[in-house]
């Protein structure tokens, strides 16, 4: 009922706080930083902990002092890696128990310890991991310590090679999400592997220290999302240390979170040739925040971009057609990593799984070949997302973002599909501010309205709408108009994730007036890119 918090980017006293927690069978809810440090109104964070109201607070350092003091009970004690004084002279934290790390690695284990430590089983509570939230507040996932031990008895049976040699990872991901803090730790911790703790990101300015760290450390496999395989994948094209460092004793690479484009999936299959004669071997499949994460698992040699491939052990799939997603079939699971619920959230709880004790997912999965099941399945977007247009026609959005995206490179992070109850389709974009900029030969200080304006810039956007146009099959798949976003995704608007990742509903809620003026015409939005039909 009063679990630990802790608001911390990666680092060591974060996890052995963690650890602690753990082995005492206390639970504790790892908050993204972003909520503390980003956030202007702190309203994800004020959320979290009114839900979970924690017994105490783990910060490590002053600059989550001031999130701390606007969100927290002042009868919660604090606890500080570092920056107590700093604090103090900043004139935050006053009148509240406030405690360094340190003192806590003083603490002599009693009976008391040992009697809780005893009392922890399968079921009992190890974390709550909050989803990044959309239109709605973040849900508290409830992960019990048999979610955890159940995937991770699965990865290594799925990999067989973890077992044979103590892992080696190089990884930036944040463990307030699944992937980072359920997969990655939890991985290393059950096969006795290290982990090198990785302060870059995958943007412009932060995969610089990440290309640093695996020109120095050699993972024996490694963990990425698209984004950073990507620019990992254009850095190697001219720098061959870093290939032959990270491909050195590398056996598989992994995504998840989104899906890799082929182009860059075939870049790495090249990079490893070059570097150690043969390709190395990538996997992906189908996880959740809900399922600790892994599901399902491609780990063929001929795995191609949108396999996710087949359940992992223990673990049941249902496939469910519903009349209200067309054509589309939910992919749904049932196993013993799959959540109780979310925290003190009964009614939410109860929608998320059907009759059968299966969770709906929300995503659709079809057959990579449905005479051939053995070779698993591919990922057919988000139920929720897709949506008809006036004439009736599903547009299926996840296919048609990664091929705006693709088309759009380097100038596009992301797309967003406009369209519901209307003639056709719309995309609003989000642009790469650095390759605008580079593209039209300005300075990092120039305004981005200023950029997208320039000609060179409107002139890229106009041929992608042109290419659009022109290389659609029917109205399900035809981008009648582009809006180029000037304003950045907002994460206190659920818009963005601190992972990186657009949230369709979310930007479409947020941003309602700019979709409505995308359809009114040029007069109405002077961002709009209409394609040359001719």
């Amino acid at each position: 009922e009063r679990p630990l918090a802790i608001l911390s980017d990666n680092d060591l006293e974060y996890l052995t706080i963690a650890l602690g927690a753990m082995w005492a069978g206390v639970p504790y809810a790892p908050v993204s930083s972003a909520y503390s440090l980003i956030s202007q109104d702190y309203g994800k964070l004020r959320h979290i902990l009114d839900t979970v109201t924690p017994g105490l607070v783990f910060a490590s350092g002053a600059a989550y002092a001031k999130a701390i003091d606007t969100v927290l009970p002042p009868d919660v004690p604090v606890v500080l890696t570092e920056g107590l004084a700093e604090a103090a002279q900043a004139g935050w934290l006053k009148g509240r128990d406030v405690r360094a790390f340190g003192s806590l690695l003083f603490a002599v284990p009693g009976p008391e310890l040992a009697a809780a430590q005893a009392a922890v089983g399968p079921d009992t509570i190890a974390k709550f991991l909050f989803t990044s939230g959309s239109t709605k507040a973040p849900k508290g996932v409830v992960n019990t310590h048999r979610m955890l031990c159940a995937n991770q008895q699965a990865l290594r049976q799925c990999m067989g090679f973890l077992a044979e040699e103590p892992p080696v990872l190089v990884d930036w991901l944040p463990w307030n999400h699944t992937f980072g803090g359920n997969h990655n730790v939890g991985l290393t911790l059950y096969n006795g592997g290290t982990l090198y703790i990785d302060d870059g990101k995958p943007t412009p300015k932060g995969i610089a220290e990440t290309l640093r760290n695996l020109r120095e450390i050699s993972p024996t496999i490694y963990f990425n999302v698209p984004k950073g395989l990507e620019e990992i994948a254009t850095a190697m094209d001219s720098d061959t240390v870093l290939r032959d460092t990270l491909f050195k004793r590398c056996k598989a690479m992994m995504f998840a979170g989104a899906g890799l484009s082929q182009p860059v999936w075939d870049k790495l299959d090249a990079h490893a040739e070059a570097a150690v004669g043969e390709r190395v071997r990538i996997i992906t499949g189908l996880g959740m925040t809900e399922t600790a994460p892994s599901c399902t698992f491609a780990v063929h040699t001929d795995v191609r971009s949108g396999h996710i491939g087949l359940p992992v052990p223990g673990v049941e799939v249902k496939l469910v057609r519903d009349a209200s997603t067309g054509d589309k079939a939910e992919i749904r699971f049932r196993g013993p990593n799959v959540m109780p619920g979310y925290w003190r959230a009964p009614q939410q709880t109860a929608e998320a799984f059907d009759e059968e004790g299966f969770y709906r997912t929300g995503d659709a999965a079809k057959w990579v070949d449905a005479a051939r099941p053995e070779l698993g399945l591919l990922f057919d977007g988000r139920t929720a997302e897709d949506f008809k247009l006036s004439t009736g026609t599903f547009v299926s959005v996840g296919p048609l973002r990664a091929k705006i995206t693709l088309a759009g490179d380097p100038c596009v992070q992301d797309a967003v599909i406009t369209g519901l109850n209307r003639d056709d389709v719309g995309a609003l974009l989000f642009p790469r501010p650095d390759e605008c900029r580079k593209l039209a030969g300005l300075a990092d200080s120039v305004p981005l309205p200023e950029v997208l304006h320039h000609p060179a810039v409107r002139a890229f956007f106009q041929a992608l709408a042109d290419r659009l146009w022109r290389d659609s099959t029917g109205s399900a798949n035809r981008v009648a108009r582009l809006h180029v976003l000037a304003e950045p995704p907002a994460i206190d608007k659920g818009e963005i994730t601190d992972k990186g990742s657009i949230n369709q509903r979310a930007v479409l809620s947020h941003r309602a007036s700019l979709v409505e003026a995308l359809y009114d015409g040029v007069a109405a939005d002077p961002f709009l890119i209409l394609p040359n039909k001719g």
